[in-house]
C-alpha cells in the first residue's frame, strides 16, 4: 500500500473516531463548565469585595457544548422543515 494512501486512511479514521467520541460525550453530558467562571457560578466584584453572578452562564456554572448546540439546531431545522 502506498504511504500517502495509508496516511490518508489513518488520518480519516482518527478524525472519525474523535468525532464519534465527541458526539457520544455531547449526548451523555450536554453541558460543560462555564469558561468564564470555571463552574463557580460567581465572579469577584469589580471593586474587589463580594461576588456577582456570572453573566455568561446566568449563575448556573454550566454552558451548552458546541456539538450539542449544533445537534439542537439541526433537529429544530429538520422538525420545522417537515411540518
Amino acid at each position: 500500500m502506498d504511504p500517502v494512501t495509508l496516511l490518508t486512511i489513518t488520518t480519516i479514521t482518527i478524525a472519525l473516531i474523535v468525532a464519534f467520541r465527541y458526539g457520544i460525550a455531547c449526548w451523555i453530558r450536554p453541558f460543560g463548565t462555564c469558561r468564564k467562571c470555571q463552574g463557580k457560578r460567581h465572579l469577584p466584584n469589580r471593586i474587589g469585595r463580594g461576588t456577582r453572578e456570572c453573566r455568561r452562564c446566568k449563575g448556573t456554572g454550566l454552558r451548552l457544548r458546541w456539538g450539542r448546540h449544533l445537534f439542537n439546531f439541526v433537529r429544530r431545522l429538520h422538525s420545522d422543515g417537515t411540518r
